[in-house]
């Protein structure tokens, strides 16, 4: 099924002849299992305290705020100083709020009894993935050369989605084995050592020095770029739509817990099952690459993922809700690649922090208000009806976006276009 095909592309395996980029992947993978663990005890510690769909909402909205306060200066902080120290620091800093948390949690403090401590951790997180973020993606083009670059976003793709199936899957078994604080101890020593690895990360240097000129319109520059790409923002604002009316994962707790009855275990393997499709996707694209037609493949992606949202909105049966949620995860994938190799291989070496900066928030929109928004429609009209009006909602900014965004749907080969 994955046999490789010679004369699709490169060899399916080439980005990881590059020394840099496999201690890199190393720096993602440990983050990646440490947020997406303490983001599962989170989310289950505070339904567990209220009970409200809508606090689940609030979480979306607590770590979007500081994204959007501080975008205008993490682009151009990552511009102007080393991305590998940048990434190494914010991961630092994702471990002490960790061990905060595995503190607080604790019995010797009394526990947590309200969400607010929770809030205001997630936000100082949130503060530093907004710099750590673009950093991150920023730093990627320089450890491989750029006809490795589509290959290497795949695997760096493919082990994200890696590290979130794993990653609730453990969050999951530790809440019934350990309990919330042992999750986040765990999360804290997993982010602490892929801040010292992120240091010894190997790169090259900039293709050009990053222009100092006036500090405001460096700030802006990133915008600019990307007002004058239509098909780079095009494919922005689909995803964002798609994923801010049809994401459910902010309301698997009331699923796992009142509809499905699937307990800690069972939740953590609902929040895994997108990632898993995202996986297999990832692996089938690492061998087989998008080729033609790619704006049209990732328009049907976006609608898959939409029926998919659909179909899990509905189910009260555990094996149909996670094979939709994968089906959905495998959709989103191919979009997300598509999507970052335009995006990369399209703006100059010194621009890609504030580039990265400004697709970052629109993530944040995407993800995080998402979150809030399917909070806000459990709370105004039902679980269900909430995550079914969502899937509704992605088919009917697919359709929009059909014919609003030419460009984007005829855009043919990735390579060609970046």
């Amino acid at each position: 099924m994955f046999a490789p095909q010679p004369a699709a592309g490169p060899h399916p395996y080439v980005a990881w002849k590059h020394p840099g980029f496999r201690r890199y992947q190393f720096v993602r993978i440990a983050t990646i299992l440490g947020l997406q663990m303490q983001a599962v005890a989170v989310a289950w510690q505070v339904y567990d305290l209220t009970r409200r769909p809508l606090d689940l909402g609030y979480l979306g909205l607590v770590q979007f705020i500081p994204v959007l306060a501080l975008w205008p200066i993490t682009g151009l902080v990552v511009d102007r100083l080393d991305r590998r120290q940048v990434v190494s620091v914010c991961i630092g800093l994702y471990s002490l709020a960790a061990a905060t948390l595995a503190v607080l949690s604790s019995g010797h403090f009394g526990g947590i009894t309200s969400v607010a401590p929770l809030f205001s951790i997630l936000a100082f997180v949130a503060a530093a993935r907004a710099f750590g973020q673009p950093a991150s993606q920023a730093l990627l083009p320089h450890l491989v050369p750029p006809e490795d670059f589509t290959n290497a976003v795949t695997w760096t793709s493919s082990l994200f989605q890696l590290g979130s199936i794993t990653g609730p899957a453990i969050g999951g078994v530790l809440i019934g084995i350990v309990g919330v604080p042992g999750v986040y101890a765990t999360a804290a020593v997993l982010c602490a050592l892929s801040s010292l690895v992120a240091r010894t990360v190997t790169m090259r240097p900039l293709d050009t020095p990053s222009p100092r000129g006036h500090v405001w319109d460096e700030v802006w520059a990133g915008v600019r770029f990307l007002r004058g790409q239509p098909v780079v923002l095009g494919a922005i604002t689909l995803d964002l739509f798609a994923v801010l009316l049809g994401g459910a994962v902010a309301l698997l707790p009331v699923y796992a817990r009142d509809i499905l009855d699937a307990g800690p275990i069972g939740f953590g393997v609902l929040r895994a099952s997108p990632a898993l499709g995202a996986t297999a996707m990832a692996i089938w694209l690492a061998f087989n690459p998008v080729g033609r037609n790619a704006g049209r493949k990732m328009f049907a992606a976006v609608t898959l993922f939409g029926i998919a949202t659909i179909v899990f909105g509905v189910s009260t049966n555990i094996a149909l809700s996670i094979g939709a949620l994968a089906i959905s995860g495998a959709a989103d994938e191919l979009s997300v690649v598509v999507r970052q190799t335009l995006i990369q291989l399209g703006t100059p070496d010194d621009m890609r922090g504030r580039v990265s900066a400004v697709n970052f928030v629109f993530i944040g929109i995407s993800n995080e208000i998402g979150e809030l928004e399917s909070g806000m429609a459990a709370a105004a009209f039902g679980t269900v009806p909430a995550v079914v009006l969502g899937g509704l909602g992605t088919l009917a900014v697919v359709a929009a976006g059909w014919f609003v965004a030419p460009d984007l749907r005829d855009v043919d080969r990735l390579e060609k276009r970046a």
